[in-house]
């Protein structure tokens, strides 16, 4: 039977004990308190501080988002050991439980992410590059760039969503990385046909359309093959205006060396850099 004295003895030890907590529950909300408006702080320098630095948007949000969840959630682990809540060594278990489990079930999503990453960090391309992934056949403009997929909007306005380790593991090409490029137009024609003709008929076509640049133009003989002679120019170009140029040279050389006479024999064509 619990007499009145043994009731007053437990009591004071059970308020003894509450207030204990409850002491420490209010240290531990000023500590989160404290450390939530530091971090806080923190994040908005280097925010701003990567602004400066010109860092890609995506990439100063989630370095920021990462800072300051990491430390929130050591904060929360802390405070919920030092209040012996649960166990150090559970806690550690189960982080270690956890960690394994997501790993394996997001293998492939975690080697996205890590592409992500070093797209977003390195830069190969950035969003409005145009960019070629030879791996998976698509070309087109990269319209954003995630944390797990690039998006690419191809010539024929369709919208191609590429995992971010397919680009970090195979070769891509980033057609407008520089302002310029070289225009290469070779041109097979019969043996009969006038070379030095040839010549200056590409000469003439390249100087009469201002999307030429001025300088290194060469006008030359490339190879004597069994059927054909090889005639080749090269030009540079805005990267801008490649594409276009690129079109209209194939097709006014092809209208002027029939119009000159100048013969392209069957079965060959007109080659072109890609």
């Amino acid at each position: 039977m619990i007499t009145w004295e043994a009731f007053q003895e437990w009591m004071g030890k059970t308020g003894v004990n509450v207030l204990l907590f409850l002491g420490k529950v209010l240290i531990a909300v000023v500590v989160y308190f404290i450390i939530s408006k530091v971090i806080k702080k923190i994040c908005k320098v280097l925010k701003r501080n990567m602004e400066r630095f010109h860092v890609e948007p995506s990439a100063a949000s989630f370095v920021v988002s990462l800072l300051r969840y990491t430390v929130l959630g050591l904060t929360i682990v802390t405070i919920i050991v030092q209040l012996d809540i649960v166990a150090e060594s559970s806690i550690t278990a189960l982080l270690a439980s956890a960690g394994v489990a997501i790993s394996l079930a997001l293998q492939g999503g975690l080697s996205n992410f890590a592409g992500g990453i070093l797209i977003l960090f390195l830069k190969p391309f950035k969003a409005g590059d145009y960019v070629i992934c030879q791996v998976d056949n698509v070309e087109g403009t990269v319209k954003k760039i995630e944390l797990y997929y690039t998006t690419i909007l191809t010539a024929d306005n369709k919208v191609t969503m590429i995992p971010n380790s397919r680009l970090t593991n195979n070769t891509i090409t980033n057609v407008t990385a520089l302002d310029k490029r070289k225009l290469e137009i070779k041109v097979r024609v019969s043996y009969e046909s006038d070379i030095r003709k040839t010549k200056q008929l590409l000469q003439k076509l390249v100087e009469t359309d201002g999307r030429f640049l001025e300088e290194d133009r060469l006008f030359y003989v490339d190879e004597l093959s069994d059927s054909a002679v090889v005639v080749g120019l090269q030009g540079w170009v805005n990267t801008g205006d490649y594409m276009r140029l690129r079109w209209d040279m194939l097709e006014r050389i092809k209208l002027t060396m029939e119009e000159e006479g100048i013969r392209i024999p069957h079965g060959m064509d007109i080659q072109v850099q890609p």
